[in-house]
């Protein structure tokens, strides 16, 4: 019984590893991402991750209208925002 054991630990230890190493950051850097997802309201400085500057002017549900310039305006899903800038 201790012989199997032994035989698992360095994978057992392998996926510790990663597991600290890659996917617990991850999911933290995910859940950081949602919850500022879940924060964007109206008039909000944002950039999508195709890297468009806007300001927030409608939310319909999962869809954004953000001015991008004077009178120019694009609809996007708040899945596409990359982040929020600053004021």
């Amino acid at each position: 019984m201790s012989q199997g054991i032994q035989s698992f630990l360095p994978l057992i230890i392998i996926f510790a590893i990663f597991y600290f190493i890659l996917i617990r950051p991850q999911q933290q850097r995910q859940k950081k991402h949602q919850e500022m997802l879940n924060s964007l309201k109206v008039g909000d400085k944002v950039i999508t991750i195709g890297g468009i500057f806007g300001i927030i002017r409608e939310i319909n549900g999962d869809v954004l209208t953000l001015e991008v310039s004077k009178d120019v305006k694009i609809n996007t899903t708040k899945n596409a925002i990359g982040s929020k800038r600053e004021q």
